[in-house]
């Protein structure tokens, strides 16, 4: 019995997956609050635009010799006030903004990134390194964990209010246009603070999954929020456990994960919803 939980317990023996295991934690937890917004507001693209385009942000600031947060968060919010000025002056729609700004700031940071020889691989700034993370870094996480995950839950009426309606947020004086930058800017630190563990195409995953799984879930927006904080917490650890004894890359098996746990949401919401329509079928006919 003991040699079998000496061997369950055998990756938390291992300082590197001690290190991956809390940083995992430390990243999920603000965006999975933050995904729930993203869910709502309809801007999943928004989240996969602002990840893609912060990766020039991260070249020019290996260029200048700047902090890798620096460069990314800025070219992340310059992806989003860009898209909300293009919106606001022409009639192309937003969704096709989006694609050509994060696909142009993309393709941009490719190929600075070809151009100007550095030490940092492209696979670690895409897909991360969660096994190779700092003590620093996992600082700098929870630094930017802290920031995001405080607004969110300091303006979390606010933000929801501006999330359904806009206009009605506006004529009860609150300030819209902080609401809508302020949450850009809380998305575009939380891909900043997840470049280091799950990189920067699967943090589309944490902005995305755990709202979406807790919106099929939960009928309220305060259990949404909790649900998608404990998914999001729960698949990361038990991703990256898995992936310990399949050999396999930590955060893609973190995003498999999520993606199973959606399915089983959607299949469980669809019953749910099949079951609901079968018992008013049948009042129906009784009557």
């Amino acid at each position: 019995m003991s040699e079998l939980l000496d061997l369950a317990l055998m990756p938390f023996q291992f300082g590197f997956m001690q290190k991956a295991f809390l940083s995992s934690l430390i990243v999920a937890v603000p965006m999975a609050l933050l995904s729930c917004y993203v869910v709502l507001k309809g801007w999943s693209l928004m989240g996969d635009a602002i990840a893609h385009a912060v990766f020039p942000g991260v070249v020019l600031a290996y260029l200048f010799s700047l902090p890798y947060t620096i460069g990314a968060f800025a070219a992340g919010m310059f992806c989003a006030i860009s898209t909300g000025f293009l919106k606001e002056n022409s009639r192309v729609k937003e969704d096709t903004i989006l694609g050509i700004v994060f696909s142009g700031m993309f393709a941009l940071g490719v190929v600075l990134y070809l151009k100007i020889e550095t030490d940092v691989h492209l696979d670690h700034i895409l897909y991360g390194n969660m096994l190779g993370v700092s003590w620093l870094d996992i600082r700098d996480i929870a630094i930017i964990g802290v920031l995001c995950g405080g607004f969110v839950l300091i303006k979390r009426l606010d933000l929801l209010a501006h999330s359904f309606d806009a206009q009605h947020v506006q004529a009860i004086g609150l300030p819209v246009r902080l609401l809508h930058y302020g949450l850009l800017a809380a998305i575009s630190l939380s891909v900043v603070g997840a470049l280091t563990t799950v990189g920067l195409i699967l943090s589309i995953a944490y902005l995305v999954a755990p709202g979406a799984i807790a919106f099929l879930l939960m009928r309220t927006f305060q259990g949404m929020m909790i649900a998608a904080t404990f998914i999001a917490s729960l698949c990361s650890l038990g991703g990256l456990y898995l992936s310990f004894w399949i050999d396999s890359a930590p955060a893609p098996t973190i995003v498999l994960l999520m993606t199973a746990v959606f399915i089983f949401a959607f299949v469980r919401a669809v019953r749910k919803s099949h079951g609901v329509t079968s018992q008013s079928n049948g009042v129906e006919t009784a009557i």
